[in-house]
């Protein structure tokens, strides 16, 4: 099989690299570069890219680095930055992979392969001729939460070799093998963004304005901030108000406040209902045709192992959902997305947009 592997440098994707080619199939290696949002490149994509030229040089591959710089900021960090003007909170990586990888790189290159691999850990199911996204074998490292905007067109065209494997078995292939990134860490942060400051983006792009950080109780100005855009809801770390901890339940961005609650145990930042928008199913919509206006699901509002389980009802005009759930959910922050599961937790069927409750402040 002719196959496009995207490789970043790391050793998730050179392990792919690994298997493919021992299984005989035809690989093109290709990096996708993004510059900084000044249009330069940073030492650590070229790092990045010099580690994939080892690794295509080991496999006898060849490697072609692609530029997706302007359709990124374009597109991932403008929605990034609008979304994070409107006091919302955003989900870039989660774009990234709808639009970048799986987007303008697919019409533009990888349309030209039977199929295009990467190294993120989820896995694809073909069940009555539809493609299915399914969950990883390492919960820890499952990457379906990350996946779940993509298309089934776009699916039906992806292979993740490392689904089946824990990251401990990925990191002894790649250390038998001999890959030059075995010891290598993961990478942290945004997507292509790499070793990129966030607070340090938005900074650069909407700069700072001072607001009241308040005591949601008893309306005591505590402290403080540099601007709403910098904070969501759910943030403990990075207040600068002692005496915590302190967690952010809400804002008002009318007036540039931050409302924050104190304690592990405060009734604020946990909510049971979770009101959702821009439903986007994968394969199939989990409410069928005559079937029932609720069902039951798993979910995850942010990418941890644990999910929580729930009822997922429908709105008479089928353009909303109400997520009701079974356990208190801590950080509702809308503007991220409720990533819908099978309520054994093998499917990912896809996402919706957390929105604000109607009866409530931001």
């Amino acid at each position: 099989m002719k196959i496009a592997v995207l490789t970043s440098g790391g050793v998730d994707s050179a392990v792919v690299v690994h298997k493919l080619k021992n299984e005989g199939h035809d690989l093109h290696l290709f990096y996708i570069r993004i510059g900084n949002d000044n249009g330069e490149g940073d030492c650590s994509a070229e790092e990045d890219i010099e580690m994939c030229e080892l690794i295509a040089k080991k496999y006898d591959l060849p490697l072609t680095v692609v530029s997706l710089h302007e359709e990124y900021w374009d597109h991932v960090m403008e929605y990034t930055l609008h979304t994070v003007k409107e006091g919302l909170t955003p989900h870039p990586d989660m774009m990234c992979n709808k639009l970048i990888k799986f987007g303008f790189f697919e019409e533009r290159w990888g349309k030209d392969f039977d199929k295009t691999a990467t190294g993120h850990y989820a896995s694809v199911k073909k069940l009555n001729g539809k493609y299915y996204l399914a969950t990883a074998k390492d919960p820890i490292k499952d990457q379906t939460d990350f996946l779940a905007q993509i298309s089934q067109e776009q699916l039906s065209h992806l292979i993740f070799p490392l689904g089946d494997l824990p990251k401990a078995e990925v990191r002894r292939i790649a250390l038998e093998a001999g890959l030059p990134n075995a010891g290598r860490k993961d990478s942290q942060g945004i997507c292509f963004l790499g070793k990129i400051n966030y607070r340090d983006f938005i900074k650069r792009h909407l700069g700072e304005r001072e607001g009241n950080i308040i005591e949601l109780e008893t309306g005591k100005i505590l402290g403080t901030h540099k601007g709403f855009w910098f904070h969501t809801i759910g943030q403990r770390k990075g207040l600068g108000l002692g005496g915590g901890p302190w967690f952010v339940v809400s804002k008002d961005i009318d007036t540039n406040t931050i409302f924050v609650s104190k304690g592990y145990d405060t009734p604020k930042q946990y909510g049971r209902e979770i009101f959702l928008t821009e439903p986007h199913w994968i394969a199939d919509s989990p409410f069928t045709g005559n079937g029932p206006d609720s069902v039951k699901v798993a979910f995850k509002i942010r990418h941890v192992p644990e999910f929580h389980t729930g009822e997922l009802r429908i709105s008479e005009s089928g353009k909303s959902l109400l997520l009701l759930s079974d356990q208190d959910v801590q950080g509702i922050a809308p503007g991220q997305y409720a990533v819908i599961y099978t309520p054994d937790q093998n499917l990912c069927l896809g996402s919706a947009l957390i929105s604000i409750n109607p009866d409530q402040k931001l």
